[in-house]
């Protein structure tokens, strides 16, 4: 048998997009690799904007810096990305292109799936932290419109323990507050839209609450974890 060499290390098929960060991620965040029984790679983005100064270019020097971090992981012998930075999703197109690897940036992609799954009436349920973000421009750019696939959105309010730890970027926070926040907002939601089929979760930090989620809200429930071991099996 003749091995093939070329890589400096080996093993992990999946390759994860990340911006650097200082919240918590505790097991069941695709940012933690203990969340997953196989080992992935990770590419850490830098802060690109920091104090918060936002160029007008902004775009353009996020996509650069990412798709140059999809081309690393897949110079490394990645088979396949994701990322737990859900605002990539409006990337999608231009990071596939970027490489000749399978790229998939949001479980919004798996919408057309999950509607042949309940019925193309029932409206699937996302679970965003950004709702005002969860647009046709947005679903769009994954292949999809409202006008095929009725969705409903939730989202955690600014007030939120999660808001506070994840979106702030805070070193410490109340993991029982968040998960009771995923409760309370999971029981509104299926209040509001007794006819949901099935739950997305936009947001890759809700994963680590999908078993809980699924269970107050009685329909299925997806994450990116799913899309993960999905094509992990796939690649």
């Amino acid at each position: 048998m003749v091995l093939q060499g070329g890589r400096t290390y080996y093993g992990p098929k999946i390759g994860i997009l990340m911006m650097r960060t200082r919240f918590p991620r505790i097991p069941g965040d695709p940012g933690n690799a203990a969340t997953f029984p196989f080992p992935v790679s990770y590419r850490v983005v830098p802060d690109l904007f920091p104090a918060g100064r936002i160029p007008a270019d902004a775009d353009e020097i996020l996509l650069q810096e990412f798709r140059q971090a999809a081309q690393d992981l897949e110079a490394d012998g990645c088979r396949a990305i994701t990322t737990v930075c859900s605002f990539l999703a409006g990337f999608q197109r231009e990071l596939a292109e970027a490489v000749r690897i399978p790229v998939f940036t949001s479980t919004l992609s798996l919408v057309p799936w999950a509607s042949t799954l309940i019925g193309k009436g029932r409206p699937i349920g996302i679970f965003s932290d950004n709702a005002a973000m969860m647009n046709d421009d947005l679903f769009g750019r994954l292949g999809w419109s409202t006008a095929e696939y009725p969705v409903t959105v939730s989202a955690l309010p600014q007030d939120s323990e999660f808001h506070r730890v994840i979106i702030e970027d805070r070193t410490e926070g109340d993991v029982d507050l968040i998960r009771q926040e995923m409760l309370t907002m999971t029981k509104k939601h299926m209040e509001e839209h007794p006819d949901t089929g099935a739950i997305l979760l936009e947001c890759a930090n809700y994963a680590a609450f999908q078993k809980e989620i699924a269970a107050q809200a009685k329909v299925p429930v997806f994450s990116i974890n799913q899309l993960i071991l999905m094509i992990q099996d796939a690649v």
